[in-house]
């Protein structure tokens, strides 16, 4: 008879569904920023891009000019919301041993049918890194205008912050009504 320690060992063990975050969304929302899934940092914290070194809320925040990441977690939400901008994931729920993208199995999507009467002003969709622009060319096909953007993830250091930024401003080049 197998002892226990040697079963468990040669025996893998599932990851358990992880459930992401709600969407942060309104019916004047005009531009939608998707990430892939939340990192366990984030999901831990259930706030998005909860990890400090992440440059998620300061590259937004240069985009509307005003100090996102100065702000707490509550405080920031209203402002993004103030600024036309949304927040949401592609994933609805997955399996994930850590915080990498390249670690996701069993992926659901979330269910992105009901944008249209959710945010019926949104125009442009912005994807935060590689993983969640995939599903840009579903969003260009139902007609809104996609940007794909370097990831703002810590695992991401390829680019500078300045670089990141130059590309994270195509997100409002057109959609800029002031």
């Amino acid at each position: 008879m197998p002892n226990s320690a040697s079963t468990s060992a040669s025996s893998p063990v599932a990851s358990p569904l992880l459930i992401g975050l709600a969407p942060v969304i309104a019916a004047d929302t005009r531009i939608l920023i998707l990430g892939s899934f939340p990192g366990a940092q984030s999901l831990a914290a259930q706030q998005y891009y909860a990890h400090p070194r992440n440059q998620f809320w300061k590259l937004v925040g240069a985009l509307v000019e005003e100090d996102l990441y100065r702000l707490p977690y509550d405080e920031r939400l209203p402002r993004l919301l103030a600024h036309g901008f949304g927040l949401w994931d592609v994933l609805a729920a997955c399996e994930r041993e850590g915080s990498l993208d390249s670690a996701i199995r069993k992926p659901a999507a979330n269910d992105f049918d009901r944008l249209r009467h959710l945010c019926p002003q949104l125009e442009t969709v912005g994807f935060n890194g590689q993983a969640s622009g995939k599903f840009a060319p579903q969003f260009a096909e139902a007609g809104y205008r996609t940007v794909v953007l370097p990831s703002s993830s810590p695992a991401h250091m390829a680019m500078t912050f300045e670089q990141k930024l130059d590309v994270w401003r195509r997100l409002v080049e057109k959609t800029e009504s002031d």
